[in-house]
């Protein structure tokens, strides 16, 4: 998927083999000081290699900005104003489909937090801005039978879940913006979802689905072995400080 942790399936068996990997073969390029300019060069290089990579391991390069790019799909397709939407349906009573325009025109949330990636790097102190998800929540009216949400990528792959309480907490967005610019293709945009609080395999990128559930429904990594609840430093047997 992303700056995150999702490269293709058939690149690894299971997660612990895939943080052994990147650990092994990505720590030591971390320490590459780069020139602004280059670094977001370098940035534009690797998304579109990532972009149409099916082996994961242009993953395994760091870009400028700290972030690793990973994909569980061989490409994904561009969609910007013209053609992005957003549907928000399943245990509700008013499903919606948002537009890109429509999500820009709700009141936005900044939040400041430290990334931290599952398999070890973590890039400190990353603004993202958007819409609250409690905020879409509540417009579509959740059921009292609901209890978890499911989210879809425009990828064609990528699923992840949270439980309705996790849902709508303050600090879990409908991320627009990153970086405090727009959030571009390559990682994750027009929108993704941010998680605060959780390892970024929750922060799903290139968002299209939100599906209000009965009950939890793992995702991608979760039915490789992934924790769903992913906690920064209490889950997948990590001990990282927490970000949020």
């Amino acid at each position: 998927m992303n700056p995150e942790p999702t490269e293709d399936p058939g690149a690894q068996g299971r997660p612990v083999g895939r943080r052994v990997f990147l650990g092994t073969l990505g720590l030591g390029a971390l320490g590459v000081a780069t020139a602004p300019a280059l670094q977001r060069g370098l940035e534009g290089i690797l998304g579109a290699v990532a972009g149409s990579d099916p082996t994961g391991l242009s993953g395994l390069l760091p870009n400028g900005g700290g972030f690793r790019y990973y994909s569980v799909a061989a490409s994904v397709p561009d969609r910007g104003p013209a053609d992005y939407r957003l549907t928000v349906d399943g245990l509700v009573d008013r499903p919606h489909t948002y537009t890109l325009d429509d999500l820009r025109g709700m009141p936005q949330n900044r939040l400041v937090r430290d990334v931290q990636c599952v398999t070890g790097w973590r890039v400190p102190g990353t603004p993202f801005q958007g819409v609250r998800l409690s905020r879409l929540l509540d417009a579509a009216g959740v059921r009292p039978s609901a209890r978890a949400i499911r989210f879809t990528c425009f990828d064609g792959t990528y699923s992840e879940s949270l439980t309705l309480d996790q849902a709508r907490r303050p600090d879990v967005l409908v991320a627009l913006r990153m970086q405090d610019k727009d959030i571009g293709h390559d990682h994750g945009g027009p929108v993704r979802l941010y998680v605060a609080p959780m390892y970024f395999y929750k922060s799903a990128k290139w968002l299209s689905g939100i599906t209000v559930t009965d009950r939890v429904r793992p995702g991608y990594w979760e039915n490789l072995g992934y924790d769903v609840d992913a906690w920064v430093g209490r889950s997948n047997g990590r001990t990282d400080e927490p970000t949020s």
